[in-house]
């Protein structure tokens, strides 16, 4: 009986603490709900307007829904004689920044966590100090440093730079990865006759993979989005362009086209989200291990 009783005592204070607990609880996930709708709201807009008709975007009186969705707006966007080649064009800048970075991020993590050189920390501070430096105050001495090299109207004048200003945030994240990988495994796996290279791409590389993701995310949404370097670095040649710069099409100083702005956007996105989705699992934890460390 005393069981019994000491149990419904137990179970008496228990609703009592988690009524106690409710309100803060319910405050918090209210404002999460409030951020995510005021996050998701403009998406919602972007869409909503690219499958508007005209008179319904160029109405005085906005509203949020739309009786009469339309295709127009998509079909002048993908009936652009260049649109194609822009989304190739940013496909491919964006794939080899985030191979590269992440290649190059990994091995100078590697570098800097397990060696021991003059001027390591020296070498951290200065990556630190890059990612500070804002990336309009540098346009006009990249211009320049890619005129003098002869990559003006490339696709390397998009790649060159992005795989650089990608690099400090991915070294500065990847150290906390590799430093979390304990010195005893190295040892253990070169006691087993494994070499360093093996090491390094076998064990230290799935282990590590995912604030690899992470940092993949970051180089891929910061390349893809980029409209800045694509405007100032290719002038001339417009079949070098990429995604972004066929927003220009359809905007104009007189007559802007916002359904086409909005229809480009909107499918400027999807190869975001496609992305998020494959990586996501990854991500997550790739985040995780990041906060923990």
């Amino acid at each position: 009986m005393v069981t019994l009783v000491s149990r419904d005592r137990g179970r008496r204070v228990n609703p009592v603490r988690r009524s106690v607990r409710r309100p803060g609880r319910a405050a918090a996930e209210a404002a999460a709900l409030l951020i995510a709708a005021m996050v998701a709201f403009p998406l919602y807009w972007m869409v909503l307007s690219a499958f508007k008709p005209a008179g319904e975007i160029e109405s005085t009186e906005p509203r949020p829904w739309t009786l009469a969705p339309t295709l127009d707006s998509f079909r002048r966007v993908f009936g652009q004689q260049e649109f194609g080649r822009y989304f190739l064009n940013s496909v491919v800048v964006a794939v080899v920044v985030v191979i590269a970075s992440a290649l190059i991020a990994f091995l100078a993590a590697t570098a800097v966590t397990r060696f021991r050189f003059r001027l390591r920390t020296t070498l951290l501070i200065m990556f630190l100090v890059a990612q500070m430096v804002p990336v309009e105050a540098l346009t006009i001495p990249l211009f320049f440093l890619m005129r003098d090299f002869g990559q003006l109207n490339t696709l390397w004048s998009l790649i060159l730079p992005h795989i650089a200003f990608s690099l400090p945030f991915a070294i500065w994240m990847l150290r906390g990865f590799v430093k979390a990988v304990p010195e005893a495994l190295e040892e253990a796996a070169y006691i087993d006759g494994a070499s360093r290279t093996r090491f390094l791409w076998q064990i230290l590389f799935p282990l590590v993979l995912p604030g690899l993701v992470a940092t993949s995310v970051f180089s891929f949404i910061s390349t893809w989005n980029d409209f800045l370097f694509a405007k100032s670095f290719i002038i001339s040649d417009i079949s070098q362009s990429t995604l972004p710069m066929a927003l220009l099409v359809f905007y104009k100083p007189d007559e802007p086209d916002w359904g086409g702005v909005m229809a480009a956007s909107t499918v400027m996105t999807i190869p975001v989200l496609v992305f998020f989705v494959l990586v996501q699992r990854r991500l997550v934890s790739g985040l995780g291990g990041a906060v923990k460390d």
